[in-house]
Order: structure tokens, then C-alpha cells, then sequence
């Protein structure tokens, strides 16, 4: 099949049919060990990944997961809440759900919305930030699912949400409730991705980490009190000679420990649940690399995943998008009902 032009992909139809259904779009992840390879070759595809990196992120998967991603049945809960959200407070929508990376795929998805007579569907995506892996390409995955799809119905892609309280003040709790105190040092991270991608991100270029340093100190804001705090990143996967952005989180970590900091917070805002690069690369590798420093601690607080609060957020906004006319802004950085043409565009392929 000829590979889907996305010229389009910036522009949808003026008038629109009526949204008639919601579309949970999540990464997914492998369900069983007979799942990991093919899993990882549908993520890597045309990336450019070395062969070292892709075998041991398939160990990680299968050591210490046993094959199997949480973060199917995270989607699978926040699905379920988001029906319930629905059924409590309106509007009557249906929830479909489909992944990126594996099954549900987006195909499936499209056609049982086809089938069911959908038209219109309004995405909800597991990714708060601005960048082209957190949002342009779940835009691309789904107008490629389309292509394959005759008479799928159309998508239009919630705005971010990283600055709404719906999503910042669940955060703010979790790290009270880390780190009772007040006195840990806050360590927000999020998922490294390659500098050119960063410069690129947004409308007006690095929208990801403005983002990022906007709902840091936004959740900062809402604990009251002084907090120090940084960002960092972790979970590269790219070429080693490629620029990602830094630092990585294992080596703030030891540093902090070495400028005399004795409790530590990580806090993954960068991501909306418990996965595995939030479970493995924060629980599980950075835990080891300070696991014998003396009298260093190091927490890390939850992610959003189901707290009430975000889900009833989620649902405002899709309130919003009915009720409302799409605007070019919603007084946060890239955080806009249409991309703008051009948003976030891919990295060059190597």
C-alpha cells in the first residue's frame, strides 16, 4: 500500500459532522512475552535504534514485567472511568479505544466506529505535552489508520491539558502526600527526546520544555511553601552520537547527592500513568544507581492515572469543544483546539 500523504494533516473541514463518539488513544504495550518482539519492532520501526537498546528494553519487559505492559490496563481503567464520567455527567458518547503500538490498534478502532456509524470523533490522548512523539504523530497514526479505512470517521485531537488543574493539582497532591515534610528536593521528569525535536516543538519552537517548566512550577505553585526543584529528563532511546536533551535523571540524582541534597522527589510529570519507563527507569534503574549513596533518599510520587479530578477534566474538555467554537489559544503555551500547520513537525530521519 502507497505510504499516506500528510499534506492534510493540518487541516480538517470547515463544518464538520456532529462529534458522536470519544476516541481514547493510548501508546500500548505487549500483553504477554510472545508480544515483546514485535511490540518493539512496531515502536523502532525506521528509527534507527540500536540493536543493544532495542534487546534491553526488551529485557526490561521481560525480566521484570514477565511480558507484559501495565499500560494496556491503565487505558483499559481509564477507559472505564471515563464511561463513568460520562454516564454521571453528560454527553452521551460512546468511548472507543485504540493504540499506536499494539492491539487495540487504530485500525480496529476506526472500523468498529465505522461499523457503528460514528462520524466524528473527538481523541483523548494519554500525552499532556506539546512535541511531535506526544502529539503530531498520534495525529499522523490516525490519519495513516484512516487512510486504511474506507469511510472512517473523522478525528479531532483534544487540546493539551498539561496547564488545567485537572491535571496539576492531582500531581500536587501526589507529591504531598510523597513527601509530607515539604523539606525533598523535586525532581520533575520527563521523556528525553532529541534536541532538534525540542527547537522544533510548538508553534513558537521548544514549546515541550517550556511546557514542561510551566506545569512544574505550576504544581510547585499549588503545594504552597518553598520547594526546590528541577527538570530533567529520562528514558532516551536514540543513537548515541544524536543530541537528547539532559540531564538524564539517574545522574541529577547522584549529583544532587554529592551537593549535599538527603531526600529526593522524582516526580513524573511528563507522563499520566504508571508505565513502564515511569515503573522500570524511575522505581526500578535510577533507584539503583543511588541505591548506595549513605543517607540519600529517594521517592517518587504517582502519576494522574485514574484521580477523579483529571477525569472529570477530561470530560470538561470535550463539553468545551462542543459547546464552543475552536480557538487559536486557551491562554497556555501550544495549547490550541487546531494545531497550527506545521506543528511540532517529525525530525529528520537519519
Amino acid at each position: 500500500m502507497t505510504a499516506p500523504s500528510y499534506d492534510g494533516i493540518d487541516a480538517r473541514t470547515l463544518q464538520p459532522p456532529p462529534v458522536d463518539a470519544l476516541l481514547l488513544v493510548s501508546f500500548g504495550g505487549p500483553e504477554g512475552p510472545d508480544d515483546v518482539l514485535p511490540f518493539m519492532q512496531n515502536v523502532t520501526r525506521g528509527r534507527g535504534i540500536p540493536q543493544a537498546r532495542l534487546e534491553e528494553v526488551s529485557r526490561h519487559y521481560l525480566d521484570v514485567f514477565g511480558g507484559v505492559s501495565p499500560i494496556n490496563a491503565q487505558a483499559r481503567a481509564l477507559k472505564a472511568a471515563l464511561e463513568a464520567e460520562l454516564a454521571a455527567r453528560g454527553p452521551d458518547l460512546p468511548v472507543y479505544w485504540g493504540h499506536r503500538n499494539w492491539h487495540p490498534v487504530l485500525v480496529d478502532a476506526l472500523q468498529q466506529m465505522r461499523d457503528d456509524g460514528r462520524q466524528h470523533a473527538l481523541a483523548v490522548v494519554t500525552s499532556a505535552f506539546p512535541s511531535y512523539s506526544g502529539c503530531r504523530q498520534y495525529r499522523e497514526d490516525w490519519w495513516r489508520a484512516r487512510s486504511e479505512v474506507p469511510g472512517a470517521p473523522l478525528v479531532s485531537k483534544l487540546r493539551h491539558y498539561w496547564a488545567e488543574e485537572g491535571f496539576l493539582a492531582p500531581m500536587a497532591r501526589n507529591v504531598a502526600a510523597t513527601s509530607p515534610s515539604g523539606l525533598a528536593r523535586l525532581v520533575f521528569t520527563a521523556h528525553s527526546i532529541p534536541t532538534v525535536m525540542a527547537d522544533s516543538s510548538g508553534p513558537e519552537g521548544g514549546a515541550y520544555v517550556a511546557a514542561l517548566r510551566e506545569a512544574a512550577a505550576g504544581v510547585v505553585a499549588r503545594l504552597g511553601g518553598s520547594w526546590d526543584w528541577d527538570l530533567v529528563f529520562q528514558s532516551r532511546s536514540g543513537p548515541p552520537q544524536v543530541p537528547w536533551l539532559e540531564p538524564d535523571v539517574g545522574d541529577h540524582l547522584l549529583a544532587l547527592h554529592e551537593a549535599g541534597v538527603r531526600e529526593a522527589v522524582m516526580v513524573p510529570i511528563g507522563f499520566t500513568s504508571d508505565h513502564v519507563e515511569v515503573l522500570y527507569d524511575l522505581d526500578h534503574q535510577a533507584q539503583q544507581q543511588v541505591s548506595h549513596l549513605d543517607g540519600f533518599v529517594a521517592k517518587r510520587a504517582a502519576t494522574v492515572g485514574t484521580d477523579p479530578q483529571f477525569v472529570a477534566m477530561l470530560r470538561d474538555l470535550v463539553v468545551e469543544r462542543l459547546e464552543g467554537p475552536e480557538l487559536p489559544s486557551h491562554g497556555a503555551l501550544a495549547t490550541h483546539d487546531r494545531c497550527p500547520v506545521g506543528c511540532c513537525p517529525p525530525p529528520p530521519r537519519r
